[in-house]
């Protein structure tokens, strides 16, 4: 079975930085795409950004000019890099990748911008 183990979620003061880490347990070349979501509570779960094997990118609007979506091949992980962070951006964080038409989750990473 896939398996995504995300790291990094915490706690972060507004304006500040993070970055998540998703690690996979299969090559990111097995993925046709794969990418980040964040769902609050009461809200419904929104795309982030996301990668495709090629290497394009696609971000959400919230996440436009502030965050980052990359991949180590090498290391068979997935990032994004949080910048300037607001308490808006408090979610739960998951990791999403797509194989063969079927669809993987990794068991989501809280972050919370607060001060």
């Amino acid at each position: 079975q896939v398996q995504l183990v995300e790291s990094g979620g915490g706690l972060v003061q507004p304006g500040g930085s993070l970055r998540l880490s998703c690690a996979a347990s299969l090559p990111l070349y097995k993925f046709s795409a794969m990418a980040w979501y964040r769902q609050a509570p009461g809200k419904e779960r929104a795309l982030v950004a996301q990668v495709t094997i090629a290497g394009t990118t696609n971000y959400g609007d919230s996440a436009k000019g502030r965050f980052t979506i990359s991949r180590d091949n090498a290391k068979n992980t997935l990032y994004l890099d949080m910048s300037r962070l607001d308490p808006d951006d408090t979610a739960v964080y998951s990791c999403y990748a797509n194989r063969n038409g079927r669809e993987y989750w990794g068991q989501g990473s809280q972050v919370t911008v607060s001060s």
